[in-house]
């Protein structure tokens, strides 16, 4: 029996543009991502860089960035976040059914442009309809590393079989799966979260 709803935030509740930075990162002249900034990007989703440190590493890197272009072209990927999953996980948390936790690979910069598109009254009504809000650069740890799914599991004393996890990546899902969780793989474009309980019906 599902107790617990742990979600996602990106392309689960927000809308993202996954290829947009690097298309933006092309556009001036970044036409690769190496390792060596895929570390940096992980890095900064762990909370081990700082904004200023990444934003120094790419302006070193490549003289033709400025800090602004640069935020920009980072922060491009954050969309929209339509009113209809709001109201729905406005609703779920009301209703008090379940226990919910959000749990999200993210960095200042994204977290900071997601409350300027939201804005912050809209942005701390989405907050407060968690129990708990796991944003990875502040627990210093992110998806799919066993790790954090243990972590949420002590920390708030779940048992893995009564909890659901909704991730669009299926690196992060598998992760969850082999601790245990029970998971639903959601595809953006094709499942969108407020069907939960009609698609995944055989798992309430």
């Amino acid at each position: 029996m599902i107790k617990n709803l742990l979600f996602d935030f990106g392309d689960v509740f927000i809308n993202l543009d996954k290829k947009a930075p690097e298309l933006a990162l092309s556009k001036l002249g970044i036409r690769v991502i190496t390792e060596e900034m895929n570390n940096w990007h992980n890095s900064y989703e762990k909370g081990l860089l700082t904004t200023q440190q990444i934003t120094e590493n790419y302006l070193e890197s490549f003289p033709q960035l400025t800090a602004f272009s640069f935020k920009n072209a980072w922060n491009s990927i954050i969309l929209d976040f339509p009113e209809h999953r709001l109201n729905w996980i406005l609703k779920l948390a009301k209703q008090k059914d379940y226990r919910l936790f959000l749990l999200s690979n993210t960095n200042e910069m994204h977290i900071e442009q997601v409350i300027k598109n939201m804005g912050a009254i809209r942005y701390s009504r989405f907050q407060n309809c968690f129990e708990r809000f796991y944003l990875s650069h502040q627990i210093l740890m992110r998806k799919p590393d066993l790790e954090i799914y243990d972590f949420v599991l002590q920390n708030d004393n779940l048992k893995a079989s009564e909890t659901l996890f909704i991730d669009d990546t299926l690196l992060n899902v598998a992760g969850a799966a082999s601790m245990g969780i029970k998971t639903w793989h959601l595809e953006p474009g094709r499942d969108d979260v407020t069907q939960l309980f009609s698609l995944k019906k055989e798992l309430f």
